[in-house]
């Protein structure tokens, strides 16, 4: 059985789905690689009780990484990517090409790229937290302005003089 909620977050309504057991997916409103929840899908907000609870803590500044159950499906090299991203620390940033090495595929930067935008739990994995190699704000599947903010949330002072 899948299950599905909606939950209200700073950067705007966030639509969890899962199997009542592991998070599946986590989208914003508009996010560009979103999977359509299958039919049959349930709503249930009781099902997502613990992501949402740490979602708060996160958005409150409290939780600076997650703990939940995962059941992302994809490709044997998107999941070497989705695995990676688990690794960056909270207030820190890597380049796509950084994160290529770190996975030992080096030449792999724009795939890495690709791999990252197809992440289906955002937030909680942490893909908002790879930027280009010159440090600029590049590809986000919940647009930049979520980008920032979530980066802003993690590194105040960093992401504000960019900003500048």
């Amino acid at each position: 059985m899948t299950f599905f909620t909606t939950e209200s977050s700073p950067i705007g309504d966030l639509t969890l789905v899962g199997d009542g057991e592991a998070l599946a997916g986590l989208y914003m409103t508009d996010h560009r690689h979103q999977l359509p929840i299958p039919p049959g899908a349930r709503r249930d907000a009781s099902a997502f009780a613990e992501a949402r609870r740490q979602l708060g803590e996160y958005f409150g500044g409290e939780r600076t990484r997650f703990i939940l159950p995962l059941r992302m499906e994809g490709t044997e090299f998107q999941r070497a990517v989705w695995r990676a991203l688990l690794d960056i620390e909270y207030g820190e940033t890597v380049s796509y090409g950084e994160l290529a090495r770190r996975i030992g595929r080096p030449g792999a930067s724009r795939a890495v790229g690709l791999a990252n935008g197809r992440n289906p739990v955002s937030i909680v994995v942490p893909c908002h937290r790879v930027i280009g190699s010159s440090g600029s704000l590049t590809g986000y599947g919940g647009g930049m302005e979520r980008k920032r903010f979530l980066l802003d949330l993690e590194t105040p002072a960093l992401f504000s003089l960019r900003a500048s």
